[in-house]
């Protein structure tokens, strides 16, 4: 296979100038755990993250209860890749499934009066997180047991991958419901015939996140959490009123339940991060790191006196002189518990060497120049292979290493053209060549928020005519300026920003909020703030929302938005993923400006044709149809259809179950 063509070097020096992929490298958070996560130098300490493995093989494959639960720790100096192997391993499990994850990063723990409770809630989250199968590793579980469930019924029984029992449980659990049967107590019944010491409740909980509507309370319930008591009594579970002394009481039995079903399905794998923060002490004055230290202890006796399947392997992350000075120096056997598997000799982590300096630097640049489908003359470039080796000798951390790249990732010559627009439409170009993904997802609901802001920043003081590509007009309408929404104590950030202008000489304030949540609630509490005119001042409210995001006629938000768009001249914007892109173009490039020896002014100047003819913000500040589109309504029929299938037929059997695998 021929390589590909050495890209132009002007376009490859524009993009060093104008983006530094080291730039905050070195600092991992929780997010990179479970996020997408860094280029990872698979050799660096790859003995540390082989005897990890090497254990969870151990307590799967071991017949003995001793061998049930094992403990490894993890030594290393700041920056020198702890996280990054934690991540490394995280990911792996993700990619190749064997056992369940669960980050505890220590700095969360608050109350260390309470570390029970907070790591049962630690607990529930990590496993709420994605696994190997593609859904919540709780789902995993609750799949594996409802298969069981089916086998007690009939062994014959065809075994449903987790995703199909998501896809199929709220139709079953519907049309059961309504023949005045329960599909929940019917598969807990089945699941016990096999395993009766079980709590029925905990294992209740964890089918219930089989539920698309019903899992976010399941998993609150888990992690200790009370419910409302409407939602308590549609799953079933208890819901006494407790302080968080009671629900620590509770917890280690819980987290022993839990661990139990868990574990009988696959290893788990519990990492307890940064033990070295500096939290408040407990009553009794003991400080974090030994806290956690009792804590393993505790796990690691009361795990091993009890029925674990396949095994648990707690890590326990921490700096050297940690473990010298206090860990290792703990009475009555604790050290033994928190580093088992190695008999008391913790792993330490080794700081880079000439070749992983290399291999780490490469990685980073790999990804830099395919996300920009660039080509450089060699793989280091600018960097030189010679240059890298002579510094790794210094025995540098990961996180001192890619600082030194971000200090150092640049060029001689001055490659960016001499003209300020040239260079603003070069970085305009540059950014709408990026690939953003799925920007109109929920979770870019704050990127969309600022983009938009920003384009009517760039209008005030102008004055817009003419129509809108839906047909309204807009009459000397002119911004004057772009306000927070007061006041904040009850807005709570949902109306996101006030426009506030004229049209002729009449005054405007629009409120506008940014609703591409998926849950009812969360349109509803922007919703009817949005039409509360009187407390938070404005003269017309603005719904921005994906037309595809339906708002069912079921939620609080319908009711809202009609009283919005019939009874108070407001709207519903629809986004566009077109129209929308371009603001955020224009908006990274403002934030990015110094990179391309921008100034604030000019690059307001430079976008003001741009945004005065954006269909988005000019539909924003046109007057509203006074209507609502109902094909964007999801109708009663389509919700009826879906809460009572026509298509599942009744039955007699009221234990017969084969309505999820038919």
């Amino acid at each position: 296979m021929e390589n590909p063509p050495i890209s132009p070097i002007e376009d490859i020096n524009t993009a060093i100038q104008t983006h530094n992929p080291f730039t905050n490298a070195g600092i991992v958070k929780e997010q990179d755990i479970w996020g997408k996560g860094f280029p990872d130098v698979p050799t660096l300490n790859a003995y540390a993250s082989d005897t990890v493995f090497q254990a969870i093989e151990l307590v799967r494959n071991s017949p003995s209860s001793q061998d049930k639960v094992t403990s490894i720790a993890i030594t290393a100096q700041y920056g020198v890749g702890k996280t990054h192997l934690l991540s490394r391993i995280r990911h792996r499990l993700e990619r190749e499934g064997g056992a369940f994850f669960v980050y505890a990063g220590v700095n969360n723990y608050t109350d260390l009066n309470l570390v029970k409770y907070q790591f049962q809630q630690t607990l529930a989250d990590s496993l709420s997180k994605t696994g190997s199968q593609g859904v919540m590793q709780w789902q995993e579980v609750a799949a594996a047991m409802a298969n069981e469930g089916f086998k007690a019924i009939n062994p014959n029984a065809p075994t449903l991958s987790p995703q199909e029992l998501v896809n199929r449980f709220d139709k079953v659990s519907a049309s059961w419901s309504a023949k005045n049967k329960s599909l929940m107590n019917t598969l807990t019944k089945q699941f016990l015939r096999t395993k009766s010491n079980v709590d029925p409740y905990i294992l209740r909980a964890i089918l219930w996140t089989l539920s698309e509507t019903q899992a976010s309370f399941a998993r609150q319930w888990l992690s200790g959490h009370e419910l409302a008591n409407s939602n308590a009594d549609i799953l079933g579970l208890p819901n006494p009123i407790k302080t968080s002394q009671d629900r620590e009481a509770e917890a280690l039995k819980n987290i022993q339940q839990i661990l139990n079903l868990v574990s009988y399905y696959n290893p788990v794998v519990i990492c307890f991060d940064e033990i070295d923060v500096k939290n408040n002490s407990t009553d009794d004055g003991l400080p974090t790191e030994l806290v956690i230290a009792n804590l393993v202890k505790i796990l690691h006796d009361t795990l091993e006196n009890s029925e674990l399947g396949r095994g648990v392997v707690i890590l326990t992350v921490m700096m050297p002189d940690t473990w010298e000075d206090k860990v290792n120096i703990i009475p009555g056997g604790t050290p033994d518990r928190i580093s088992k598997y190695t008999q008391r000799k913790p792993i330490d982590l080794k700081p880079l060497s000439g070749d992983s300096i290399v291999e780490l630097v490469s990685l980073w640049l790999k990804e830099f120049y395919d996300t920009r489908n660039l080509t450089p003359p060699h793989p280091l470039y600018p960097f030189e292979e010679s240059e890298l080796r002579k510094y790794g000798k210094n025995k540098l951390t990961v996180r001192e290493a890619l600082k030194w790249c971000a200090e150092n990732f640049k060029i001689d010559e001055d490659t960016l053209p001499k003209d300020p627009f040239e260079r603003f439409e070069l970085a305009f170009k540059k950014e709408s060549e990026l690939e953003l993904g799925d920007y109109l997802d929920e979770k870019h609901n704050s990127l969309i928020v600022d983009a938009l802001r920003f384009g009517f920043q760039t209008l005030k003081g102008q004055t817009l005519e003419g129509e809108t590509e839906t047909g309204e007009t807009l009459k000397e309408v002119k911004v004057e300026d772009v306000t927070e929404v007061e006041p904040k104590s009850k807005n709570q950030g949902w109306i996101n920003f006030k426009v506030i202008g004229k049209e002729k000489d009449k005054i405007f304030k629009i409120g506008v909020a940014v609703l591409q949540h998926s849950h009812g609630l969360s349109v509803g509490a922007g919703m009817w703030r949005l039409i509360d005119y009187k407390k938070f001042d404005i003269t017309r409210g603005c719904l921005v929302r994906s037309k595809e995001k339906t708002i069912r006629k079921n939620w609080d938000s319908f009711g809202y938005l009609n009283k919005l768009v019939q009874e108070l001249g407001g709207e519903w914007v629809y986004l566009k993923a077109e129209e929308i892109r371009s603001l955020i173009n224009l908006y990274s490039v403002y934030h990015k400006r110094e990179l391309y020896q921008l100034n604030e002014h000019q690059v307001i100047e430079f976008s003001k044709p741009l945004t005065a003819e954006n269909a988005l913000l000019r539909e924003i500040l046109s007057d509203p149809s006074g209507e609502i589109d109902e094909e964007t309504i999801e109708g009663d029929e389509l919700l009826n259809d879906f809460l009572n299938p026509s298509s599942i037929e009744d039955t007699d059997d009221s234990d017969d179950l084969a309505e999820l695998f038919n």
